[in-house]
């Protein structure tokens, strides 16, 4: 039987050479973006952090993590959008186990 709801955590990563403004406008579309496709249990903006090593030539990124519960396809849908979208550096979507 295919599961309804998963619980999932998700980590991105932002580019900080477009500004402030552009780093929370990024987080408000993801949280957005996941919110109405399931339902947000936890976020946390762990903010300016520097990077292990360069990414795109950029030293530091502003780090956004989010649990969420979703159906199962949204993630490929949310990592499809993570990575059209300008200003992400990296991310990452796990499944957490029960």
């Amino acid at each position: 039987m295919a599961k309804l709801q998963a619980n999932y955590e998700t980590v991105a990563i932002f580019n900080l050479s477009k500004g402030e403004e552009a780093v929370t406008n990024l987080c408000e579309k993801f949280k957005s973006l996941i919110s109405e496709n399931g339902t947000i249990t936890n976020v946390e903006e762990w903010g300016r952090k520097r990077l292990a090593y360069p990414i795109m030539d950029e030293n530091e990124g502003f780090y956004l993590f989010i649990e969420f519960n979703s159906k199962p396809d949204f993630p490929a849908e949310l990592d499809r959008v993570y990575k059209i979208t300008d200003g992400v550096l990296r991310s990452l979507i796990v499944e957490k186990g029960e």
